[in-house]
């Protein structure tokens, strides 16, 4: 378009742009910035979230007593945005293929670090989930999920290349090597979200209605027999139900977080002032939900839907008129996984779902959650930026980005 530096010259819009612009440039004028508002927003509300929830999370069970500071973990919330957004950001300036291959490396590694689980991992509250640093602790299916999706699009865009590959069961056996690895222990909220997102990308990626049945088949089966064989998530589903309760225990989780919404009516009782919320379990985390609930309203938490809507609703419109399978299956796949889990999330504190013990997405207090969550809008971000300046104009060859 231009002949030497700083030259202008208008586009087809009459807008006046320089021919060179520096990365950063380029990166503001491509990226979706409603999108990134929006996740902005999330963040700013889950540090007001932990800030009301982090007195709760303070209070030494044993004492009853609150022994540290009431904020401590709206600062150290603040310490893992401070490290999530310019991760984020750094990703989103990524081109695709960049993008790409940063997932793949990811995928592999943090499956090694999955399979490590039940040799290095760390038990809390009866589950094995966690691998112990010096100075941290990390969940790699979290770090996993982000990394898995696009890897998965990867392999099965590779179908319209060559029909012949054999890449749905290979994706389909590293998603059931994920989901026993999963299982062991124990995590079944997080094994359904891989196993649905990866049925999700085998639909848009248009393998047949048969093989699309049969495998919900198998799942409604494995759904049964978590319940035949599975202690922990019998045990939730009866709770949820009020089944084979033999003594009064006094309300679940669930109901407990039930109870906090309903506490804080429409308006909410005020910041600081929600009482309910003190018998909550892991209410900075799980929980968060209920918290925002009892202080700042039932209203508060039709917005919070309401922008996670907005999020899911903003990406998908956007990939109408994509023609990359690869972008289409990789963006829609991170969308729905990120939708899925905050649906979850709030369903249970609505009392819709049994527990699952999974974060409110960038509300929830949680440092693998914060970083985890960071490369996936990070890379959602880098699939879904384009040029303002040829919108409307013939686009580029299907192949490219990958």
């Amino acid at each position: 378009m231009f002949s030497r530096p700083g030259e202008m010259v208008r586009d087809f819009r009459s807008r006046t742009v320089p021919r060179e612009r520096t990365p950063l440039g380029v990166w503001f004028w491509e990226i979706d910035r409603v999108l990134l508002s929006l996740i902005v927003v999330l963040i700013a509300i889950g540090l007001v979230a932990v800030a009301a929830a982090s007195p709760v999370a303070a209070i030494d069970r044993s004492t009853s007593q609150i022994s540290v500071d009431p904020l401590i973990y709206f600062y150290r919330q603040l310490l893992w945005v401070g490290l999530g957004v310019p991760l984020m950001l750094g990703i989103s300036m990524m081109q695709r293929d960049q993008a790409r291959r940063l997932a793949i490396g990811l995928c592999s590694l943090f499956l090694l670090t999955l399979v490590l689980v039940p040799v290095l991992g760390t038990s809390i509250n009866g589950a094995k989930r966690w691998i112990e640093l010096p100075g941290m602790r990390f969940q790699p299916s979290e770090f996993l999920k982000p990394a898995f999706v696009v890897t998965m699009a990867w392999l099965l865009s590779l179908r319209e290349r060559d029909a012949s590959l054999p890449v749905v069961p290979l994706t389909g056996a590293i998603t059931g090597v994920i989901a026993l690895l999963l299982m062991r222990q124990p995590d079944f909220g997080q094994t359904v979200i891989f196993c649905v997102c990866w049925g999700v990308l085998l639909l848009l990626a248009g393998v047949s209605w048969r093989l699309i049945g049969g495998l919900a088949g198998v799942g409604l089966g494995g759904l049964i027999a978590v319940y035949v064989f599975y202690e922990n998530g019998r045990q939730r589903i009866n709770d949820f139900l009020g089944l084979g309760i033999m003594e009064d225990t006094g309300p679940d989780q669930v109901e407990l977080a039930h109870r906090t919404i309903s506490n804080g009516g429409f308006g909410g009782v005020g910041p600081g002032l929600g009482q309910a919320k003190f018998r909550l379990p892991e209410a900075h985390t799980d929980y968060i939900f209920s918290v925002i609930g009892e202080e700042f309203g039932v209203i508060s938490c039709i917005v919070v839907a309401l922008v996670y809507l907005a999020i899911i609703m903003r990406v998908l419109l956007k990939l109408l008129d994509e023609d990359n399978l690869f972008i289409l299956l990789a963006a829609a796949g991170l969308t729905i996984q990120f939708g899925m889990q905050a649906i979850i999330n709030m369903g249970v504190n609505a009392q819709i779902f049994p527990s699952k013990g999974m974060t409110l997405p960038f509300i929830s207090y949680g440092g693998s959650s914060m970083l985890a969550l960071s490369i996936g809008v990070g890379l959602l971000l880098a699939f879904t930026r384009r040029n303002p300046y040829l919108e409307g104009k013939p686009r580029a060859s299907k192949w490219s980005g990958r």
